[in-house]
Order: structure tokens, then C-alpha cells, then sequence
């Protein structure tokens, strides 16, 4: 392998900004009180993690005391989830029914799974060949044992960015909780949780330039969630345990830092990426193909050639990118998400991811752009597949 390393797996996460690392450094060594302590190196150290949770309220239009910090996206959209599901299912309120999509993270899949086996009723949206949540179904599925509509917003493996103003509308004029998992899109995209009527949203840092094991979840005043986390009452009495004041200070400057002007410059290399890709014949983007898509979300299927050697072969020559997501990796299962827009187990299995980050150059992707299409050659020449 080549001694320079070009990250584009920036969706399975990305490097910490300086200016985020400078902003936690102070909470290792010099301001390193438990936040909960009474006396005042504790308090000054409280009032920190108070001006990051209004930053990060502030980024979605939420106010401050809505905003629970928690160990990252996984956490959140579980306790979301969960503290919901038992609670209607334990106080006899007679709902059992969560409605999702075919083509959320596994850790809301896999929590939906323990439902149905709790004799929980899930419906799954399905998605056309873009990713679009079907609207006409999630209206007609909604009936009065529904719970929760939980959608991602930006999918983590083809970028497809669904349209929460009409689903919020759909969930508000039907009387229903909406959950949004923004881990991919947050600073990504315009987030506001009162004019898309959300009512809970998970948040997490490690894809915006900040620090792993650090994510929150905004919950609305006014809904009732059971603690997820029982101990000493931290949070609010909402979720226990020391917190991590590092983390959440790194976070809050990430969000802090995030600007348009970066969304743009990513965007443009996505797009200029896209077009020279799709210049290699028998290649297909999956996913939208306009403003629906994350701004550095590229995921190209190649008729005839493994995705996993496509990425082998461009590893070798320090080029990380991914065949889906991280999350699911070690499990070696077929992308859900590619299947359930269509694509056929050949289609599915010939796919790479390729994400983008503020620190992505031109030169990097041109370098891409070079390196792909003899990889392609190549490999089809091998394909017992290839015609």
C-alpha cells in the first residue's frame, strides 16, 4: 500500500478537526471536574456542557433542555425507541405498532426485530428506486395503535435524503410521535424540528468532524420518556452516568464550526466524482441523482465486478472507500438498503460507497477518477461473470 492514505469512508466516520481537538484538550487536564460535583471547579465545568447544549440545540431549533446527551447515535435511536415501545406496551394504552422503512440503520432494524418478537407490529415502508419513502403508504399504515413513525433521514450506504416536512405533516395531522435518525445528515442539511414537526431526533459527532462516543437525542417537552440509563440522575434525570464532558465540548465546537460554504465545496466534488464515474461503461449511481442526496454520498454499482475487490484493489493503492456500512460490515450480509431499491443480489454485491468529507481535495478524487477504471478492467477480465 501507498504511504499517503485518501479517506473517502467518511460515512463510516471521519477525522477530528483541529479546532475540536484544541477545544477538549482544557477538559483532560485543566478543567477536569465532575461536572455534578457542588463545589465550584465542578459548577464552572457545568456551565461548559450547558453553552455546548445550546449550541447544539440552536443547529435543529430546538431549545436547550431538549437536548439529552448520550454515548453516540446507536444509544439514542434505542432509547428512543424502546422507552416508547415498553411504555405503551407495559401500561395497557393497547399500542403496539412502530412503522419504519425498508432502509434504516441496524440500530433501529434490530430493535424493531425484538419488538416483532415481543408481539410488537412493524410495518416497513417501502422506498422506490431513489430511496423515497412511499408518503401514500406511511398514510394509510398509520392507524390507532401506532406508536412512532421513525425515518433516517440521510441514508448512511446510497445518501437518499427523505422529505421530513411532508412526513412530519402526514405524522402531526394523524396524531403521531415522529423520530428522526439524523446521524448522516446533521449539519449536512437544513434541520428544524418545529417546522418539520419532529418530535425526537438523534444526533452524533463523529460524522461531523468531532469525537467518537458522544451523541445526543432531542426529545420535544411534553413527551414522556422513561430513562434509559438509571443511576445518579444525570441529564435530567434522564440518562445516568458521569458525563463526558470532552466529548460533549468537542462536539458542540464541530457543530459550531460547520458551515455552508463546506457543504457546497463537498457537494461540488461529489458531483464532479459522480459525472467521471459514471463515465466507466456499465457503471450505475445508486440512489437520487439530484438535491435529495447527502452532499458527500457517492454509491456506484459495476455490472460484473465484486464491490470488495473493487475496494481491495483501490486500498492498495491507499484509497479507502467501503461497500456499504460500517455498522453491518462484519455481519457480510447484502446490503438491505440496495435490495430494497431494487437491485438484484449481482447488482447488490458490485456496489461501493464513496463519501466525502471538508477535508476531501480535487487532487484526491482525481486520483480516484484515475485509479478506477483499469481496477475495472482488470477485474471484469477475471469475472466469470463479465460477457
Amino acid at each position: 500500500m501507498t504511504e499517503k492514505i485518501i479517506y473517502l469512508d467518511n460515512a463510516a466516520t471521519t477525522r477530528v478537526d483541529e479546532r475540536v481537538i484544541r477545544a477538549m484538550l482544557p477538559y483532560f487536564s485543566e478543567k477536569y471536574a465532575n461536572a455534578s460535583s457542588n463545589h465550584s471547579f465542578g459548577r464552572a465545568v457545568k456551565q461548559d456542557i450547558e453553552q455546548a447544549r445550546e449550541v447544539i440545540a440552536k443547529a435543529i431549533n430546538a431549545k436547550a433542555e431538549e437536548i439529552y446527551f448520550t454515548s453516540g447515535g446507536t444509544e439514542a435511536n434505542n432509547w428512543a425507541l424502546k422507552e416508547l415501545f415498553f411504555s405503551n406496551y407495559k401500561n395497557g394504552a393497547g399500542k403496539s405498532h412502530i412503522i419504519t422503512t425498508k432502509i434504516e440503520h441496524p440500530s433501529i432494524l434490530e430493535v424493531c426485530k425484538l419488538f416483532e418478537k415481543m408481539g410488537g407490529r412493524i410495518t416497513y415502508l417501502n422506498v422506490n428506486r431513489e430511496g423515497l419513502v412511499d408518503l401514500k403508504q406511511l398514510e394509510q399504515e398509520i392507524n390507532d395503535k401506532t406508536i412512532l413513525v421513525s425515518v433516517i433521514q440521510g441514508n448512511n450506504e446510497i445518501g437518499t435524503l427523505q422529505d421530513l416536512q411532508n412526513i412530519g405533516k402526514i405524522c402531526k395531522n394523524k396524531g403521531v410521535l415522529f423520530h428522526v435518525d439524523a446521524c448522516q445528515s446533521f449539519t449536512k442539511t437544513n434541520l428544524d424540528v418545529e417546522k418539520q414537526n419532529i418530535d425526537l431526533m438523534t444526533l452524533n459527532s463523529h460524522k461531523i468532524h468531532g469525537p467518537k462516543g458522544i451523541g445526543a437525542l432531542f426529545i420535544k417537552n411534553g413527551i414522556k420518556l422513561e430513562s434509559f440509563m438509571h443511576g445518579g440522575g444525570h441529564e435530567r434525570g434522564k440518562r445516568s452516568g458521569t458525563e463526558n464532558v470532552p466529548g460533549i465540548i468537542g462536539f458542540a465546537e464541530a457543530v459550531q464550526i460547520s458551515n455552508i460554504k463546506d457543504r457546497k465545496k463537498i457537494q461540488e466534488l461529489r458531483d464532479y466524482a459522480i459525472k467521471e464515474i459514471l463515465k466507466i461503461p456499465r457503471t450505475r449511481l445508486n440512489g437520487p441523482k439530484d438535491n435529495w442526496r447527502l452532499c458527500n454520498n457517492i454509491n456506484v454499482s459495476f455490472t460484473d465486478v465484486e464491490g470488495e475487490s473493487i475496494a481491495s484493489y483501490l486500498e492498495a493503492q491507499g484509497i479507502m472507500v467501503s461497500t456499504g456500512s460500517a455498522c453491518a460490515s462484519h455481519t457480510l450480509k447484502r446490503s438491505h438498503v440496495l435490495k430494497a431499491i431494487g437491485l438484484s443480489d449481482l447488482e447488490t454485491n458490485s456496489s461501493i460507497r464513496i463519501s466525502l468529507s471538508k477535508f476531501t481535495t480535487r487532487e484526491e478524487i482525481n486520483k480516484l477518477i484515475k485509479e478506477l477504471p483499469p481496477i475495472i478492467n482488470t477485474l471484469r477480465s477475471m469475472s466469470p461473470y463479465a460477457k
